[in-house]
């Protein structure tokens, strides 16, 4: 197997195909398995498990541990990253009721964004792209990956974000 994934590395199709089809039940297993526990459509996350592995193999370092659970492991942090996004955008609507009872808060949102705007600029440059790429719903994975660093990285501006935020909003 150690073989064909470094063939698959290389960009050769049949060894990528045969290492798809070698890894495939665990794939569908695990997509399976997230979906009954997450409510997700089991296909969405085969499909998101795919991607992640297809794209380990090409990052893929056979020098360190099995690649085969570097490849399983890769898969699951891409569904699970999925299983996040999703989360994120689900929301429940309002009746119909409730949104009519709702005032406008044209005043209030004005206010806050006048606020928000205020302390964003006082933030470095990273920190303020970060805090834009968080806003916008990227993991910290995600937006490592957009600026070239790792999620420690992220953490880390994250943690001096609410250290700045905590003395601001004193």
């Amino acid at each position: 197997m150690s073989c064909c994934i470094e063939l698959a590395r290389t960009g050769d199709r049949t060894a990528t195909s045969e290492v798809v089809d070698d890894l495939r039940p665990r794939i569908t297993r695990m997509a399976a398995y997230y979906a009954r526990r997450t409510g997700e459509d089991a296909d969405d996350l085969l499909q998101e498990a795919w991607c992640g592995l297809l794209q380990a193999i090409r990052e893929i370092d056979m020098s360190i541990g099995s690649p085969e659970q570097y490849l399983l492991q890769c898969a699951r942090w891409r569904l699970l990253d999925a299983v996040k996004r999703a989360r994120v955008r689900r929301c429940i609507p309002l009746d119909d009721s409730v949104a009519e009872n709702i005032q406008s808060p044209m005043h209030e949102n004005t206010l806050g964004d006048t606020h928000a705007a205020t302390f964003v600029d006082e933030l470095q440059g990273t920190q303020r792209t970060i805090l834009g790429y968080l806003i916008a719903g990227f993991t910290w994975r995600e937006v490592g990956d957009a600026l070239g660093c790792t999620s420690a990285n992220v953490a880390y501006h994250v943690r001096q974000i609410r250290r700045r935020y905590e003395e601001w909003d004193a």
